[in-house]
């Protein structure tokens, strides 16, 4: 029998299309965040008036953080197949991906704009193209940093969390271990990237105002993460009807003992 070749193997086919779409969502997560929605705006409902810290008005968040619970989702699914090293690996090629994106990003800034196209909008209510170029996609060197290191760092322990978990309780609860360790890194994470882009930086934010967004925001990203328990299952049941028994339990066994 001739021998498999490499990009024939469905786990790298496999490992592939999960690293291509957590990347995917993290980066395009990283460029969509410099948005902030109004919950109830958006539902159409009257504003919650909610009261948090001494913090009053409508729930907001970043654009961003409705991609994030796919991260999770990719994130738990890497670390059940693939382990640590898995997570680790894509985590570091999406910081890379990141900062990458965020050169071209002030390059394509820097780069002069023609003249035509600086007013080209302005029949639309955008009288400075450029302008609003540079608005969108120059985030700020503190809310890049804060970002970056936020989601290293929330990844990094959200693997150790995971497979904890997974050590104490073998193969069974695969939504508590899922939902265990984005409920930890996911802390981190909120509260972090922030204090950082918000605190740190130049907009010096009060404490008050830190944690309400803070709290409010890991608040969503656990519901989100608990209401999408369901597609992990699913997702792991299409893996093994994809890859077949025996290779799933392979792979599993290898990621646990990662």
């Amino acid at each position: 029998m001739a021998p498999v070749r490499t990009l024939d193997d469905r786990a790298v086919k496999l490992f592939i299309a999960l690293a291509a779409f957590f990347c995917v969502n993290t980066v395009l997560a990283e460029f969509i965040g410099v948005k902030i929605f109004a919950l109830e705006d958006t539902l159409g409902i009257a504003p919650l008036q909610w009261n948090l810290f001494g913090q009053t008005g409508s729930l907001s968040f970043t654009v961003g953080t409705l991609l994030w619970p796919f991260v999770f989702i990719l994130t738990d699914t890497v670390n059940e197949f693939f382990g640590k090293r898995g997570v680790r690996y894509i985590s570091w090629i999406a910081v890379a991906l990141i900062v990458y994106g965020f050169v071209f990003a002030f390059l394509a800034i820097a780069a002069a704009p023609a003249g035509w196209w600086v007013t080209a909008a302005a029949d639309q209510g955008v009288p400075d193209y450029q302008a609003a170029f540079a608005a969108i996609f120059g985030q700020g060197m503190w809310s890049i940093a804060g970002s970056i290191v936020a989601f290293l760092v929330g990844q990094l322990i959200d693997v150790v969390v995971f497979h904890r978990i997974r050590a104490a309780t073998g193969e069974r609860w695969v939504w508590l271990r899922a939902t265990g360790s984005t409920a930890v890194s996911q802390l981190v994470d909120s509260f972090i990237v922030i204090y950082i882009a918000f605190v740190l930086g130049p907009q010096q934010w009060p404490t008050s105002l830190f944690l309400a967004v803070s709290s409010v925001n890991y608040a969503y990203k656990m519901l989100a993460a608990v209401a999408m328990i369901p597609l992990l299952y699913l997702m792991r049941h299409g893996i093994r009807r994809y890859l077949g028994e025996a290779r799933e339990r392979q792979l599993r066994a290898e990621a646990a003992a990662d």
